[in-house]
């Protein structure tokens, strides 16, 4: 069976844009290198959960990795617990917190504390809610952990009963359609009231919790050290802990191995990615977070890639990049990193790996339109190339262009299993 290198561009699929020209950014990117992939390769579009449905990151990855999320997610919190290392057992209440900055009253006035957040100041406002809340509607404990700027996860453990993720979300950025988190088209920019999605007393209890949390964990940060440095230097505090997303149980999803036939392992940055890898039985390899440096961090990922792949049936990479300038509604930052991943990672890969031994796959997550600044249900490009692949006659890698591929649409669950059967398995 042919080595798969399933790459997965976070948040790469865009809308045209009318200061790139009304192209999107992937128009616009200058990319050689996914250019000579897809002058040798199949293309065509995904939706990656389904028409109407904007995604959250887990439940596209979910999808994306050949599991559908109507079945086995149990909520983005699960995952962000289980990445961050944050012990977790059912019947505890896992969901995933933004750090973000509040005004008066119940305003929002940046969702991401200005995303200047760094990543050590973040701990230490974990580690004091972590230490100094003291939750009391009924008998619990508090464990909350940063991760990668802004981004932690949060989990209640309840010392006399259960609890229910049948609550609503405190962060206004983000609904819930049948358990799966979505975005919304609209946002409002105050602080939501938790509440329980049902009558069970779980839930009310959940939801009770979350909000005496809210107000506590607000009145802790408000006063820390870091928020009053942040604020001597100009910068937005993060003195808020927005929540959604809960999950109260592990979801029973079978190992990848087993479901396709394929041991992978995989690159992953993000806490929900890495619990989602955890939890289908990937190995996670080690690699650089790439902040900063997208240039040499590209480029290392990709020599890593060209020396694990030997070992594995297949790689998943997941590569953050286009996200948060599409989220920040920048279009020249989108085309940028764009750019680096392709001279970067794509450039250094296919001098390093013989493009006749593996199957490179190149897609999406979802989009993350620069006009929205939020998540879409927009249909996703899809690039398949390797041995056994004969070229469809796309000429470049963007959306435009692989709407017309001989891959047609696909819903991202059908994905992984035409991977392993391109690759020779199944």
């Amino acid at each position: 069976m042919t080595p798969i290198l399933y790459v997965i561009l976070d948040g790469l699929g865009d809308r045209p844009v009318p200061g790139l020209g009304n192209r999107t950014p992937l128009e616009a990117a200058a990319v050689p290198f996914l250019g000579a992939m897809v002058l040798q390769g199949r293309t065509g579009l995904v939706q990656t959960v389904g028409a109407g449905i904007a995604p959250e990151s887990d439940v596209a990855v979910t999808a994306m990795l050949g599991y559908d999320p109507f079945t086995y997610h149990t909520g983005r919190g699960v995952f962000e617990a289980v990445g961050a290392g944050i012990p977790f057992r059912d019947g505890d209440l896992a969901l995933r917190g933004n750090f973000a900055t509040a005004g008066e009253g119940q305003a929002i006035l940046d969702r991401r504390a200005g995303r200047t957040l760094a990543s050590e100041d973040a701990r230490a406002l974990a580690a004091a809610v972590t230490r100094e809340v003291r939750l009391e509607t009924v008998p619990a404990e508090l464990d909350v952990r940063a991760s990668i700027g802004h981004r932690a996860g949060v989990v209640i453990r309840r010392r006399d009963g259960l609890l229910s993720a049948k609550i609503s979300n405190t962060d206004p950025a983000y609904a819930r359609v049948e358990g799966l988190g979505v975005a919304r088209e609209v946002a409002a920019d105050r602080v939501e009231r938790c509440e329980p999605l049902d009558g069970s007393e779980e839930a009310r209890t959940a939801a009770a919790l979350v909000n005496e949390f809210m107000d506590k964990a607000r009145a802790v940060l408000d006063r820390h050290p870091v928020n009053e440095r942040r604020r001597r230097e100009g910068q937005l505090p993060a003195n808020l802990i927005l929540v959604r997303d809960a999950g109260d149980h592990l979801p029973q999803m079978p190992p990848i191995a087993e479901r396709f036939g394929v041991r992978f392992g995989c690159f992953v940055e993000m806490p929900v990615e890495r619990g989602i890898a955890e939890l289908t039985g990937m190995t996670v390899i080690p690699v650089p977070p790439s902040g900063g440096d997208h240039e040499r961090v590209y480029t290392a990922w990709a020599r890593t890639a060209a020396r694990e792949y030997r070992h594995y049936g297949g790689l998943y990479i997941h590569i953050k990049g286009p996200d948060e300038p599409g989220h920040d509604r920048d279009a020249e930052a989108k085309r940028s990193v764009i750019e680096v991943i392709d001279r970067a990672f794509f450039g250094t890969l296919l001098g390093d790996v013989p493009v006749d031994e593996v199957l490179i796959a190149v897609t999406a997550d979802h989009a993350t339109p620069v006009t929205l600044g939020r998540h879409s249900d927009d249909p996703v490009p899809l690039l398949v190339a390797g041995p056994g692949i004969r070229a469809d006659g796309t000429r470049v890698f963007n959306e435009a262009a692989c709407a017309h591929g001989s891959l047609g649409t696909l819903r991202g669950t059908d994905v992984m299993p035409l991977l392993v059967k391109l690759a020779g398995g199944g």
